[in-house]
């Protein structure tokens, strides 16, 4: 056998007739090690596409109360409890990534936010070949320390790679300085033009920007925000972003001066698009995960048990002080 029916043959025994390596391997007249190879192999060219549906946790109920609450799709992905937070991170990318890469198709549209959980979910896409599909950037990268070109090019071209797909970035300010130059900036044709290709996505890929934590999102510590920004934000009662446009707790944006000057898409811009993917890990998203869910921003959610468990915890202990503001009385309790 040539090499890509022995690629073809060792997927086949593998994953359709259940066999162990070590049989293949004989079959084969192999080494263990050269069939978890070939396996690999399919799995990165596309060969081989593994679907996830969502499974029980050791945290029962969780994702199911997180669905009847908020009416999304979750994919809650088990994960020790030891485990720190960028471990829980690549769990959440390596779910994401198969996903995604089960969900885009030819002649598709995916828009693609950039960021700490972004970079990370790139990383592990597997190949699928593609005809006619669009990767299309979601907001403005640069800043006054850097264009950003080189960050977000290489994270979206790994989108484009795995796809076979077209990449179109979006060559505006994160921010911009004034928000009439945003306006003016949103007139010009070029420009309109990835709007418009942003409108029609199928499905759009993004995370949650929270202020600190062990893993702190890119927007607040890569210098896209001035000392006076942070401030302002913590005036208003930002709690954290998606794609750059921020969110009070209540999942409220209009009137935060900073999304006049922000270049992604707003809340309600994103809502049109039919599927929403977003993934989170960490305890310092969870605040700002209730608020993009209270703003009905997601559609599918894929993210780790301990950050699951605490968003119930947090949105039941909010249910109880909104119906007991003063304290649970005694004889509730």
């Amino acid at each position: 056998m040539n090499h890509e029916e022995t690629l073809l043959a060792a997927s086949s025994m593998y994953y359709l007739q259940d066999m162990k390596m070590e049989s293949i391997a004989s079959r084969l007249h192999m080494s263990r090690s050269s069939v978890s190879r070939l396996l690999k192999q399919a799995r990165e060219t596309g060969l081989v596409e593994i679907t996830l549906r969502p499974t029980p946790t050791r945290a029962p109920g969780t994702s199911q109360a997180i669905h009847n609450r908020f009416g999304v799709e979750v994919y809650v992905v088990p994960t020790a409890d030891s485990a720190t937070v960028p471990e829980r991170l690549e769990q959440v990318a390596v779910t994401t990534a198969r996903m995604v890469s089960s969900w885009f198709d030819s002649d598709m549209v995916l828009g693609v936010a950039w960021g700490t959980t972004l970079a990370a979910i790139a990383r592990h896409l597997n190949k699928k070949t593609t005809r006619g599909s669009t990767i299309v950037q979601l907001n403005g990268a640069a800043n006054n320390h850097t264009s950003g070109v080189d960050y977000v090019a290489d994270l979206v071209s790994l989108f484009g790679d795995a796809f076979d797909a077209r990449v179109q970035l979006f060559p505006v300010p994160a921010f911009f300085d004034y928000a009439e130059t945003r306006r003016a900036m949103w007139r010009e044709r070029s420009i309109a033009r990835v709007l418009e290709l942003q409108r029609r996505a199928d499905i759009v890929l993004f995370s949650i920007g929270a202020v600190a934590g062990e893993v702190p999102s890119h927007v607040y510590s890569a210098g896209y925000l001035e000392r006076e920004d942070i401030q302002l934000l913590e005036a208003e009662g930002v709690v954290g972003d998606v794609c750059t446009v921020f969110l009070r707790a209540d999942g409220t944006y209009e009137d935060l001066s900073l999304n006049e000057r922000a270049t992604g898409p707003t809340p309600a811009e994103l809502t049109r698009v039919p599927r929403r993917v977003c993934a989170v890990a960490g305890d310092s998203k969870v605040v700002p995960l209730l608020a993009a869910l209270r703003a009905g921003l997601i559609t599918h959610l894929v993210l780790d048990e301990q950050t699951a468990t605490r968003l119930v915890e947090l949105e039941m202990d909010q249910a109880v002080a909104r119906v007991y503001p003063g304290g649970v009385p005694t004889s509730a309790a």
